[in-house]
């Protein structure tokens, strides 16, 4: 009998799993991928995300990963550019992009190393319920067999199709349409200069260095953008016309990887509890990648459930209140940034353009606009 059960071993999970582990609780970390292996992802973690590591004392192995400390940050719109060192949070002096393989595997072994057990190329395929509750989870075996697990909590933390919110009934409680398609890559021969974001209408790109040399080039567009049926024809010709100066980088460099898309790349918040079970995560609410906050939300979702579960865990009732108040904070805490997305996911900067043009030579305006991008009040 575990006290917990996590399912979904990326970022929002391994960091549950590794805070859980640390406070004493038995638990089980399951993940239907190998690891090390890579993901979907924009990489990028602003500060308060490095500061929880810094926290957790991983930090030093991020960096050790060979992904830069990214101290320079440049804001790029038509007709106006906010350039400058990014905002300092204590001794966090940037935001960092280490590749997905190497992150989530460092913080997986980081959980093993407190005491989680961990199963990978492990697939849930069922919840087990009791008198309504969930009480444990059947998933496949190495022979092709499945078998039970038992727990006091099951934690959903396998992403923005979770399967636990769906065998879970989990009832979405605010849905956005969808508003980008992403495509990225990997290029050498980027210069440096921190990370450079461009917007453009109908299309944004950002240049984020990353491990090996590489450079994470992505590329979103609206949905309401005439696309080509050729993908990579798409992500050149969009980051041409998001800046000159890109398309310049871009060839005058070398990609050095194949293209990756996504268009599945939903807004929404949904129950994030019931029951014995929880969600976290992407799970619990998605939203565009266009700032780039998902790794940093996984992190501060990780560290406040674990804050709440600091509680006999095999207590229902005092699970339940918990997960109460850790879904109204989830809430509270998290729809400005996802309202915020959803204003720059339109990739429509006529509407605060002027204000960026008046006011981009202010350092001051300059340094509370670096500290909103960086989630950083």
């Amino acid at each position: 009998m575990y006290d917990v059960i996590v399912v979904g071993a990326r970022c929002a999970g391994a960091a549950t799993a590794l805070l859980l582990a640390r406070a004493g609780r038995r638990v089980l970390l399951l993940d239907r991928a190998r690891f090390p292996s890579d993901t979907l992802s924009t990489l990028y973690i602003h500060q308060p995300g490095l500061a929880r590591l810094d926290r957790w004392g991983l930090l030093g192995e991020v960096l050790a990963t060979g992904a830069p400390l990214l101290t320079r940050l440049s804001l790029n719109f038509p007709g106006a550019r906010l350039t400058g060192p990014a905002p300092a949070l204590g001794a966090i002096t940037g935001g960092c992009a280490p590749r997905r393989y190497a992150l989530d595997h460092l913080l997986v072994q980081a959980a093993i190393r407190a005491g989680a057990e961990f199963r990978p190329r492990t697939t849930v395929v069922d919840l087990q319920w009791e008198d309504g509750k969930v009480t444990g989870v059947r998933h496949g075996t190495p022979r092709g067999s499945t078998t039970p697990a038992r727990a006091h909590l099951v934690i959903g933390a396998d992403g923005r199709n979770s399967t636990v919110a769906r065998l879970a009934h989990a009832p979405v409680v605010r849905q956005d349409p969808r508003s980008t398609r992403a495509y990225y890559s990997y290029w050498s021969g980027i210069p440096d200069h921190g990370v450079q974001i461009y917007t453009g209408q109908g299309m944004g790109a950002g240049c984020i260095p990353t491990q090996d040399g590489l450079t994470l080039v992505s590329v979103q567009v609206s949905r309401t953008t005439p696309a080509h049926d050729n993908r990579q024809r798409t992500y050149r010709e969009m980051a041409r016309k998001s800046s000159a100066e890109l398309d310049q980088q871009l060839t005058e460099g070398k990609q050095e990887d194949r293209l990756y898309c996504c268009s599945d790349l939903p807004n929404f918040f949904r129950r994030p509890h019931g029951p014995g079970w929880v969600l976290v995560g992407d799970a619990a609410h998605n939203k565009d990648p266009t700032p780039g906050r998902g790794i940093t939300d996984a992190f501060i979702q990780a560290e406040m459930l674990a804050e709440y579960l600091d509680i006999p865990i095999d207590d229902t009732q005092q699970v339940d209140a918990a997960s109460v108040k850790y879904a109204r904070q989830l809430r509270e805490e998290f729809t400005p940034a996802y309202e915020s997305a959803l204003v720059t996911a339109r990739l429509d900067p006529t509407e605060y353009i002027q204000h960026l043009i008046d006011n981009q030579h202010d350092p001051a305006f300059t340094d509370r606009f670096f500290h909103s991008f960086s989630g950083i009040s």
